[in-house]
């Protein structure tokens, strides 16, 4: 009984298949009955497990398929990413090579602008000098003309010009003055055709030599352009030009042009017929056509001052005219330089400099244009 013991534990039971110990008549046909109903039970499970199971592996394929297209659209998002980065690259290099063409063909034209002002300035002072010597020319035989007439009209037979008839002049004078019996202004007309035929002397060219301490100054300036007094170039040029050209005898006026300079706010117009009024300034402070507001001074005035936005004018004499356009002209050079509009060698930026500051000398000391 031991044995049999061992052999029904080592033995599982059948799964769904039970026996009990005392069945009664009436529970005999429960077990099968049983049994049908948990073979019943056991097929719905096995085929919602295939039903779960088809599922799954439908939704692994769905999830497999959804990854690779996402994965096909992002490589090709990427290209096109990629293509329009290109793109954007060579335009950018396309504009950069635009702007630094625009940026040298303005440079150019403002150098060839300036270089014509020059040229301009050069041939209308070379033309103006040609008609002052025509004048000249004019008035000197006009004069010799009229001497002549005078003579002629003073001769008469009973009182004749012994400067038109050397004949009736003593023999001495006749022998002393012979050969001279000419008029004091035939004479001179005479000795200037004479001195206007000659040859030309040749005109001597200037000598320039660089002045090792402004070039090295100018230098240092160079490699960083600006405004500022800061620095050892331009503090010598206010100094030395800027500051006394610009010192009138109205000190206060004085300032306030010398700061519109700067600020280049300044602005210079010709005088016209009708006056302009002159609001809440006194005409005493802003002068008027016949007297200077910056010297105080009688003179005729061409030209008008408005400083900024103010809206006052201000007349000033021809020479204070000069002396503002010399400053304006220096600092109309320096800005172009500054802003890079000037393509020069180094050296002929200096010597333009130096022009500049010698405009601003000679104006200073009284000499300007006649046309201002």
């Amino acid at each position: 009984s031991q044995v049999s013991f061992e052999e029904e534990s080592q033995n599982p039971p059948a799964v769904g298949h039970w026996k009990p110990l005392m069945p009664s008549k009436g529970d005999k046909e429960e077990p099968e009955g049983g049994c049908q109903d948990a073979g019943g039970v056991d097929e719905p499970q096995s085929t919602e497990q295939l039903n779960v199971s088809r599922l799954r592996s439908s939704s692994v394929e769905i999830r497999e398929k959804g990854s690779e297209f996402l994965r096909d659209e992002l490589h090709k998002a990427q290209k096109e990413l990629k293509l329009k980065d290109k793109e954007c690259e060579r335009l950018s290099k396309v504009r950069e090579q635009l702007e630094q063409e625009l940026e040298e063909l303005t440079a150019s034209l403002f150098e060839e602008a300036h270089k014509m002002v020059r040229e301009a300035n050069t041939k209308q002072a070379a033309a103006e000098k040609q008609l002052r010597e025509a004048r000249g020319k004019i008035d000197m035989l006009q004069a010799e003309v009229t001497a002549l007439k005078t003579l002629v009209i003073t001769s008469t037979p009973s009182s004749p010009n012994r400067e038109l008839h050397p004949q009736l002049q003593s023999p001495s004078k006749a022998g002393f003055r012979k050969g001279h019996g000419r008029n004091k202004s035939t004479s001179s007309a005479m000795v200037s055709a004479a001195s206007q035929n000659a040859a030309p002397e040749p005109v001597s060219r200037e000598c320039k030599e660089v002045d090792s301490i402004l070039f090295a100054e100018f230098q240092a300036w160079k490699e960083s352009p600006t405004l500022d007094k800061s620095c050892s170039f331009l503090d010598r040029i206010y100094r030395e030009d800027v500051g006394p050209c610009l010192d009138f005898t109205k000190q206060e006026l004085s300032e306030l042009v010398r700061v519109a300079v700067q600020q280049n706010t300044l602005t210079i117009e010709p005088v016209a017929s009708q006056p302009v009024p002159l609001g809440k300034v006194a005409a005493e402070e802003c002068g008027g056509p016949k007297k200077c507001a910056l010297s105080g001074l009688p003179r005729t005035c061409k030209h008008r001052i408005m400083l900024g936005d103010s809206g006052n004018y201000y007349y000033i004499s021809p020479s204070c005219r000069a002396r503002i356009t010399a400053v304006c002209n220096f600092f109309t050079y320096i800005r172009y330089i500054q802003q890079g509009l000037v393509r020069q060698d180094v050296e002929l930026m200096y010597w333009e400099v130096m022009r500049l500051r010698r405009e601003m000398s000679l104006a200073k000391l009284g000499f300007y244009p006649s046309e201002m």
